[in-house]
């Protein structure tokens, strides 16, 4: 399964990078990023949708869309690796993450979306979310595996 991330934002290099990195690089799939810079000159609109133009654009043929957004669904890991794992099963190739701008996601990009995930109630910063993201790609692969990790 080749999994992709894309952002609205760049990330600075750092621990929230650094972390990111490191999760990745522990997930057997395939996970490439794409981060996706919008000028802020814009107006909120306008820029909304710039944004959700671009995160379209990034979407890999046939791919399964799962968009972050506060206002999605929050899952246990478990439910979330059995959704992995149902798609991997499916023979799902492509699978694209979509991380939205400081104001949110387009009605469009959610109107795509095969799920709509959130990280809880709480507002995260847009670099952590990356971090949880990739965090809970290796968690459900360690749980598909039975590898002792997840002890939930």
């Amino acid at each position: 399964m080749n999994i992709l991330i894309a952002a609205i934002g760049r990330a600075k290099p750092g621990p929230e990078r650094d972390l990111y990195l490191s999760y990745a690089a522990r997930v057997p799939w395939r996970v490439d990023l794409k981060e996706i810079e919008i000028r802020k000159e814009s107006s909120l609109d306008v820029r909304r949708s710039l944004e959700g133009q671009a995160l379209l654009a990034a979407i890999p043929e046939q791919a399964k869309v799962v968009v972050l957004d506060e206002r999605g669904k929050a899952e246990t890991s478990a439910r979330f690796a059995s959704r992995l794992g149902a798609w991997r099963d499916d023979g799902v190739r492509n699978l694209a993450f979509l991380i939205g701008g400081a104001d949110g996601h387009d009605d469009t990009v959610r109107a795509r979306a095969d799920a709509v995930l959130c990280f809880g109630t709480m507002t995260w910063p847009h670099m952590l979310v990356r971090v949880m993201l990739a965090e809970q790609l290796y968690r459900a692969h360690s749980i598909l595996i039975g590898h002792p990790y997840h002890r939930g």
